[in-house]
């Protein structure tokens, strides 16, 4: 994984930031029209959504690196690392849809297409294991940045992640070796506690869905 590149991309969108604002700015807009399913702090609600966004860009490099290192441990890295690639490929060559978009505005776009990746490779897990591959608790951070990214346009970015992984990943690609040696994999203590310290990125923040709060 070059996740290197990755993290300086980030880096070099923070300079954006710092020099334009943008990410700010389209925020404070887009506060007043938020589903007010998406529960904000009363105080400071606008640079807690920017922390928000910011973490949510900075976690695709470390949540990358560490996908791949469970993969590897639990033997299954010839068939996570080339999903791995497409996510990080989304960053080095974004889609063509995502054109002219520049900044933490751009890599807010990019990470949603990272983090879906990954929460669809956990899908397909859950269909053929019975559990997830990767723990992950960004799902309704991605709810979230799916929110602020408009409707229309994450919907065509969950359009691009499904067709990358229908390319990657299909039926046939979880019958290459023994379906019981995976699970044994799966289960295995040292991949749930790799993963048990990944805490829910929106809750960390102190943000969270209305559906969320109840639950609590």
């Amino acid at each position: 994984m070059n996740t290197a590149a990755l993290r300086e991309q980030i880096r070099r969108a923070h300079q954006h930031e710092a020099a334009t604002g943008q990410l700010v700015k389209q925020l404070e807009v887009q506060l007043p029209h938020l589903h007010p399913a998406i529960h904000l702090p009363e105080v400071d609600a606008r640079d807690v959504l920017t922390r928000f966004v910011t973490a949510y860009i900075d976690l695709v490099p470390d949540l990358l690196d560490a996908a791949h290192e469970v993969a590897v441990e639990a033997g299954i890295e010839g068939q996570i690392k080339p999903v791995l690639k497409i996510a990080e490929h989304f960053f080095t060559a974004p889609p063509a849809i995502m054109e002219g978009h520049e900044g933490l505005d751009s890599l807010l776009d990019e990470a949603y297409l990272a983090h879906r990746l990954v929460e669809e490779v956990n899908d397909l897990y859950i269909k053929h294991f019975g559990q997830p591959l990767i723990p992950s608790n960004t799902t309704v951070a991605s709810v979230i940045a799916h929110q602020l990214i408009g409707e229309a346009f994450a919907n065509q970015l969950d359009e691009a992640v499904h067709h990358a992984v229908d390319g990657m990943l299909d039926d046939d690609s979880f019958a290459l070796e023994s379906v019981e040696a995976y699970r044994d994999r799966l289960a295995s203590p040292d991949t749930e506690a790799a993963w048990k310290r990944w805490p829910s990125l929106s809750r960390q923040l102190g943000i969270g869905l209305e559906m969320e709060q109840g639950k609590g």
